[in-house]
């Protein structure tokens, strides 16, 4: 049988659409880039100061990092071959798993090929049709959409509102709840209050699932994250908690673990879609990721250097925002990690400085929505250990001089 001929075609609409997106300074572009030395990217073949990387510690392009995984070359190859239950757990990536776990100071870890793969798959595993999951209202994308895919009853709560997460809990009905939360927010920079979520998972029987994508590596002792930067790691671990992190961030390599009471690992290990039904990480990546435990372990003074980054940043923006008439409408978020928003309003408006700085050789991202929320567009300023006194000197001069610019258009 002949399908129906149509005038027009839902394809044909897909051009106007487009347009659409752009003429509402939403449309995304890639840039090419090559590493540059430091905290700086050849970017469609410009040589700029980045700010955008998320190599919290300068770690991605070590040599010790490169080495281990060209040796590993030589043992295992380049690709898996195969899903981690089927011929894919190599030697490195089972050694790795262990050292992931002593790192943390939790009892076992599963390691995955991606972030956005770990929590897409574990959350679906934990809970289903039936049972209610709690999501703060700036959880990451993935968290999103991993409890999307459970099926659970979502109940979605004010970013950081844990009197309004703890009505939710006490007026549930499921037996088997969830709470999910980045502990550092990728957008705004702050770290959730993880002692009294974990209080209140603990009164009300429900499991937490932590995302510390931007806090490990960076905070508590040694880099172990912010989980132990809280005390609750080790013989203070719960059972309650599963803690994810990402390793393409300050471990300067690529994938991600999530970790936790062994009995819980197991379970995950059992029914993650995006665990079994997927080829192995490479063997090469685990060996590079291995040395980066190692690094990451004795980096205190990368981590002390990042420290001064961040409040001379924030000493110069707030001296700019408080004398700058140019500046007025912007904010500063409540940050002390590697993670700085400066909030500047409308998508037109974060584009318009994203360009100023482009073209003083700075590369640093506007964020807009559905990223972010509306009104809220931002730079999202990110730091590294490779960022020197000087380049962050250079950022806040840049800043200053559009914001000066802007007093003088308006004056004029």
């Amino acid at each position: 049988m002949t399908a129906p001929s149509s005038a027009t075609s839902w394809l044909d609409e897909i051009p106007a659409q487009l347009a659409d997106i752009e003429q509402a300074h939403l449309l995304r572009r890639r840039r090419v880039v090559q590493p540059g030395g430091g905290a700086r990217l050849m970017v469609d073949g410009q040589q700029m100061l980045a700010f955008c990387s998320n190599d919290y510690l300068g770690l991605a392009s070590h040599p010790a990092l490169a080495e281990a995984a060209r040796e590993a070359t030589h043992t295992f190859g380049v690709g898996s071959g195969g899903s981690p239950l089927v011929s894919g757990h190599s030697a490195a990536n089972d050694a790795l798993e262990h050292e992931l776990a002593a790192y943390v100071q939790l009892p076992r870890a599963l390691y995955f090929y991606a972030g956005y793969a770990t929590n897409t798959g574990i959350i679906p595993a934990l809970v289903g049709a039936g049972d209610a999951l709690f999501s703060d209202a700036l959880n990451h994308a993935c968290l999103i959409d991993g409890a999307r895919l459970s099926r659970a009853t979502i109940h979605r709560y004010p970013h950081a509102d844990l009197v309004a997460l703890e009505a939710l809990l006490a007026a549930s009905p499921a037996r088997r709840k969830l709470v999910v939360s980045d502990a550092v927010f990728s957008m705004d920079g702050d770290l959730i209050d993880i002692p009294a979520l974990l209080a209140l998972c603990e009164r009300y029987d429900a499991l937490l699932l932590l995302d510390d994508a931007h806090g490990f590596g960076v905070l508590g002792p040694q880099g172990r994250g912010s989980l132990a930067h809280t005390g609750l790691t080790g013989t203070a671990a719960s059972r309650r908690v599963l803690y994810m992190a990402t390793l393409g961030k300050a471990a300067g390599v690529a994938g991600a673990f999530v970790a936790g009471n062994a009995t819980l690992i197991e379970w995950l290990l059992q029914k993650t879609r995006t665990y079994i039904f997927a080829t192995a990480a490479p063997p090469l990546l685990a060996a590079a990721l291995r040395q980066s435990l190692v690094l990451m372990a004795a980096a205190d003074d990368r981590r002390e250097h990042l420290r001064q980054r961040i409040a001379q940043l924030r000493t110069g923006l707030a001296t700019l925002l408080g004398a700058a008439p140019g500046a007025q409408g912007w904010q500063l978020l409540p940050s002390h990690t590697a993670v700085q928003a400066l909030v500047v309003g409308s998508n037109e408006a974060a584009l318009a400085l994203m360009e100023s700085l482009r073209q003083s050789g700075l590369w640093v991202p506007a964020i807009r929505p559905p990223t972010v929320p509306v009104g809220t567009a931002r730079l999202r300023i990110a730091l590294s250990a490779a960022h020197t006194e000087d380049d962050v000197d250079q950022l806040l001069q840049a800043l200053h001089r559009y914001a000066a610019e802007c007093t003088a258009t308006a004056q004029a």
